[in-house]
């Protein structure tokens, strides 16, 4: 904004009360939007209790009709775009801001520019002139106006006086001198009354006045705005410097009040729109008996105007309303309730001009007004916030829900963790916990669901699984996944821990996981409970890549971490103690000897009768062992493996040999599938499908050259290509060994029977292939770590291993 300043000033002793102060400007001027003309408005909360606006503003200049519809626009503009800052009551901020029209009390100020109608400006400069001479009327006491001071409302602040009332005083007596007041009884009652005073001028002015006229016609500050009684000249326009001389230059301007004050309560603005409401109604009735045909209402007896009978003519402190024979004694003060219910009251002390100011071509004005108000005591209400706090949250206590949850084996375990100890690949561990309703209202709760993390991993741990149990000994039956206990009941958590996602494996070998979790325990309207949970890995080898396992020496990998205190993965740098992983080299071999010992016993014992599937015993779906006594063999085999132990020793010996080798095949399965780098490195099967595109398509009298291929390029890493070929010649001579070639007999008997012996033949050599082909589909994608996105991968790498498990005809 350009030459509007808005100050507002607070005693040291109210301004701490003051908060949520918010100052904006709107612009009117050119184009609507310029700051030569406007607002700058200004919003405070007094007392934590009162919101008071301040509007400081500069409305369009001019004294013709189309200037006076610019006025209006411009209070229209000031109205709509003014938008305050929310206000902030202990910390919480009202969802929206305030616009004028919110507030408690409000005060609108600043060079208006109404101007008066309908009179020739000469005759009103030359009658207001006189008066400020003196000279109107020859009464021996006039003086001229700088001598006689002005028309002031006395305040009622002094200690002698309890009343207020229009008096006429100079000012010397009333601004310029420290002495007592004269008597009021040596002036007269009513100036208005006289017909040369300068009040009775101003009393035939006033109708006239733009200002009256446009709330009247309800285009501006209509809606509850009020005014003091005016008793001052004119506010402009004065020739700078001199004191009652009205604008002598060419433009000879029309005295007129553009400088006014206005003041609205919220009961000021609440009593309009009653007022309007009813008119509405009034008029609508009125609208609904005339389309009756009745002209008055036939229930009414005597006619009534609310507005006219019954009550005194209106005050020129009522909405600005005007009646030249208005009685001049002041309102009582005026109570408002606020916005917070509060009940304030603000009296209107003093409305004057101030004649001796000459610096410009207007006079200012001033306004006292007088404002009893509520205010909060911050210690008190510090101290009742206290008082409420500790009393709701004793009574939310009381009628919350509340449990106990104890976890077994925590005696004097302040932490309340649930520590599985040692945890291994495969290992099912079992903890539980009692949840027992101590509180005394029925309480329900559940475990909370945490989100998924970015990268995909789960967001419930894989290897935690929670259910809830009844806690009835005998059945224990399961509650579902949101449990409600009565007070007094109580109900089991049952926790299972198993590591056994491959990729999990991986990252706890790698030391980017621990098995570390905080299971939140979410009560209905109560207070979460956590519950850590934690076990220690050991290192096992499952999970590692070849360049790993080769480094590992006699004793198995987890004596040898422990040893050289290794925390993740083994580096690269160690001694290397083997050509090929030691574990594949176990497991082969275990293989082999099961092999034979399943064939011996199939053979020796009736009962024991191999699956004749071609998959047997590397398919899973062909195995015969219970899924308990799988899942505990499993856990044994691959203690033992990371320990070094004997792998047999590690089975039951009441197992006949065929489930021994199940267990140990699937096994062999998981440890392929676990390599991190395979058999057959991403980097070597790219060389292969680069050399060899058409692979699948080759005959297999080619596969002899193949495979020599294959060796070339594999032969760039040994340690793969010893562990590749040592497997494949193991699963070979397995196929071999379930599914054998009859041998064609020798003497005279084979030649009278060489027609069937050629169609056994045929046939036990057709099985034989389908058990390498269907092993070569098991074990390629485990062994070759092929692009699964790239077409017909998989059908490559189950003809690359069915190469070499494939044996030359007639061995």
């Amino acid at each position: 904004m350009t030459g509007l300043l808005l100050l507002v000033y607070a005693s040291p002793e109210i301004a701490p009360t003051i908060s949520n102060v918010s100052t904006k400007q709107v612009g009117t001027g050119l184009l609507g939007y310029f700051g030569n003309k406007g607002a700058v408005t200004t919003r405070l909360l007094l007392g934590e209790t009162t919101r008071m606006v301040f509007i400081n503003s500069h409305l369009a200049s001019g004294a013709g009709s189309s200037y006076l519809d610019r006025r209006c626009w411009d209070v229209g503009q000031v109205l709509s775009r003014t938008q305050f800052d929310p206000i902030v009551h202990s910390g919480v901020e009202e969802d929206e801001g305030e616009k004028i029209g919110d507030e408690d009390l409000a005060f609108w100020f600043g060079d208006l520019n109404f101007r008066l109608d309908g009179l020739p400006g000469d005759d009103i400069r030359r009658l207001l002139t006189l008066h400020a001479r003196g000279e109107y009327g020859a009464d021996e006491d006039s003086k001229p106006l700088d001598e006689r001071g002005v028309i002031v409302m006395k305040g009622s602040d002094s200690d002698d006086e309890s009343s207020t009332r229009v008096s006429l005083h100079s000012r010397e007596e009333s601004f310029d001198t420290a002495s007592d007041l004269p008597d009021p009884d040596d002036f007269p009652e009513d100036p208005s009354q006289d017909p040369t005073s300068l009040q009775a001028t101003i009393d035939s002015l006033l109708p006239h006045d733009q200002l009256r006229r446009v709330i009247k016609q309800r285009k501006a500050f209509h809606d509850g705005w009020q005014e003091g009684a005016i008793t001052f000249l004119p506010t402009y326009k004065y020739d700078i410097g001199t004191v009652g001389l009205f604008d002598s230059s060419e433009k000879q301007r029309a005295p007129s009040w553009c400088d006014r004050i206005l003041f609205r309560t919220r009961k000021d603005k609440q009593d309009y729109e009653t007022k309007v409401k009813d008119e509405e109604e009034a008029k609508k009735k009125d609208e609904e008996m005339k389309s009756r045909g009745l002209e008055e209402d036939e229930d009414v007896l005597f006619s009534y105007d609310p507005d006219a009978d019954g009550e005194d003519p209106m005050s020129s402190t009522d909405t600005l309303g005007y009646d030249e024979y208005e009685d001049n004694d002041d309102p009582e003060a005026e109570e408002l309730v606020t916005k917070e219910g509060f009940r304030d009251r603000i009296n209107l002390e003093i409305y004057a001009s101030h004649q001796r100011i000459t610096s410009s071509d207007h006079k200012p004005i001033t306004s006292i007004f007088t404002l009893d108000y509520d205010a909060v005591v911050p210690d008190l209400k510090a101290k009742i916030h206290a008082e409420v706090a500790r009393e709701l949250d004793r009574a939310e206590n009381e009628g919350r829900p509340g449990i106990t949850v104890v976890v077994e084996g925590s005696e004097g375990n302040e932490e309340n963790i649930v520590d599985f100890g040692e945890v291994i690949p495969l290992e099912k561990q079992i903890r539980h916990l009692t949840v027992a309703n101590t509180g005394s209202v029925p309480a329900t709760f559940s475990f909370v669901t945490k989100p998924t993390t970015e990268d995909g991993d789960d967001a419930v741990p894989v290897w935690l699984k929670t259910t809830f149990l009844s806690a009835d000994e005998e059945s224990q039956e399961p509650l579902g996944e949101t449990v409600t206990l009565n007070p007094g009941e109580t109900a089991l958590v049952l926790l299972e821990l198993q590591v056994s996602a491959i990729s999990h494996i991986r990252a706890l070998n790698e030391a980017r996981a621990k098995i570390e979790e905080v299971l939140v325990l979410r009560i209905e309207d109560g207070r979460d409970h956590f519950i850590p949970v934690r076990g220690i890995w050991q290192p096992s080898c499952v999970g590692r890549s070849i360049a790993e396992l080769i480094r590992i020496p006699d004793g198995g990998i987890r004596k040898f971490v422990e040893k050289k205190g290794i925390k993740g993965a083994i580096a690269y740098d160690s001694d290397i103690h083997c050509s090929a992983p030691k574990e594949l080299f176990k497991l082969t071999e275990v293989v082999q000897t099961l092999v034979e010992r399943s064939l011996a016993e199939s053979t020796m014992l009736e009962e024991e009768v191999l699956p004749r599937d071609p998959g047997w015993p590397l398919e899973a779906s062909t195995w015969r062992v219970g899924e308990a006594d799988m899942q505990d063999a499993k856990v044994k085999l691959v203690s033992a493996l990371d320990n070094d132990a004997f792998l047999l020793d590690a089975l039951p010996l009441e197992w006949p040999a065929s489930f021994k080798l199940e267990v140990v095949s699937s096994i062999l399965l998981l440890f392929l599938e676990s390599l991190t780098d395979g058999l057959i490195p991403t980097q070597l099967w790219a060389k292969i499908s680069t050399s060899l595109p058409n692979v699948t398509s080759l005959p297999m009298t080619a596969w002899p050259d193949t495979k020599t291929q294959i060796l070339d390029i594999l032969s760039s890493a040994p340690n793969h290509n010893i562990a590749f070929v040592f497997l494949t010649a193991t699963l070979s001579r397995a196929a071999s060994e379930l599914t054998p070639v009859t041998n064609e007999p020798k003497g005279g008997l084979s030649r009278r029977l060489s027609f069937r012996r050629g169609n056994a033949e045929d046939e036990d050599t057709k099985k034989r292939k389908m058990r390498e082909r269907r092993y070569a589909e098991i074990v390629g994608p485990l062994v070759c770590r092929v692009d699964e996105k790239e077409k017909g991968s998989r059908d490559r790498a189950r003809t690359v291993v069915e190469m070499f498990l494939r044996r030359d005809e007639g061995s």
